[in-house]
């Protein structure tokens, strides 16, 4: 009976902790440890229990594997009943806290090392997407507008080229350096406004842009679906989102040459992500590039 092995895996306090923490963050065995202040070992004992149990999932990237509460179906149900019992626990607001600090640390050292790549990245971008001009290909496809975004913008490669045929354009990104060269390009322009910001809490109105880009940027972050959630808030209603990002991929260098946290994101997983966010069924084009790897361009409309 489900039921009954369902209580069995929550029957011991550690998996209790567990399922609290992965209801709320996708976390590989490491950050787990430290969160729990337990060792790896009886850490990875406890994981199985709950994964046979059918109250986990994992995702597979490379050599690293990421896990989380199951997000629907009876187990979903067994475990949103259990959680009304949870916020009384000292020790799981503990467990939490330790948690999102980790996952703090994520974002500082994504911001710390497009900080200190900045100067090169015109050279990075080149070693990496050989002769696709991306900017070129996302501006195309944004062509006239009133008001466009660029979400994780750089040093401001596609800014140029949206400002060229667009009323307003908008830059964000989380690295100071990567806004300050985008400053200096943009001195004088009123046109163009760059803010400082995550992709997950962006600084921008509720239906402030016409149209939103984001490129290669979701596989960076810990959170992309809350991403692409934020970029359809921005959005007016019929408002265009044009998304560039790498296809799944087994490159495991990119993490250390391009700070990568996702080798590339499955392109059915994407696909929900937009749907659950608002978005149409996007159209997609495929380019193959560097690496080996894929650049997929997806378009779509906000409903």
């Amino acid at each position: 009976m489900e039921l009954v092995r369902y209580c069995k895996a929550l029957s011991d306090e550690t998996r209790v902790r567990l399922v609290h923490l992965l209801m709320r963050h996708e976390l590989n065995v490491g950050e787990i440890v430290r969160a729990l202040d337990m060792g790896q070992s009886r850490v990875s004992r406890h994981l199985k229990i709950l994964l046979d149990a059918g109250l986990l999932d994992v995702r597979r990237d490379g050599l690293w594997a990421f896990y989380s509460a199951v997000e629907k179906g009876h187990a979903r149900a067994f475990m949103d009943g259990a959680a009304q019992m949870f916020p009384d626990e000292p020790q799981l607001l503990d467990d939490l806290e330790r948690a999102e600090a980790i996952l703090h640390e994520r974002v500082v050292s994504t911001r710390e090392f497009f900080d200190t790549v900045a100067p090169e990245w015109e050279r990075l971008s080149r070693d990496m997407l050989g002769s696709l001009h991306l900017p070129e290909k996302l501006s195309e496809r944004v062509g006239r507008c009133s008001v466009a975004a660029d979400l994780g913008c750089g040093p401001g490669d596609l800014l140029q080229r949206l400002a060229d045929h667009c009323r307003e354009v908008i830059g964000v990104d989380n690295s100071p350096r990567m806004l300050d060269m985008a400053r200096t390009r943009f001195q004088g322009r009123e046109d163009v406004s760059l803010r400082i910001g995550e992709l997950t809490h962006l600084p921008l109105r509720d239906e402030e842009a016409e149209v939103v880009v984001i490129s290669l940027v979701l596989h960076h972050l810990s959170d992309p679906a809350q991403a692409v959630a934020e970029a359809c808030r921005v959005l007016r209603p019929g408002g265009r989102l044009v998304l560039a990002e790498f296809d799944r991929h087994g490159v495991e260098e990119m993490r250390d040459a391009y700070g990568d946290l996702r080798l590339g994101i499955d392109r059915g997983e994407l696909r929900r992500w937009m749907e659950a966010a608002g978005f149409a069924t996007p159209v997609m084009t495929e380019y193959e590039v560097n690496k080996g790897l894929t650049v997929l361009i997806y378009e779509s409309v906000k409903k």
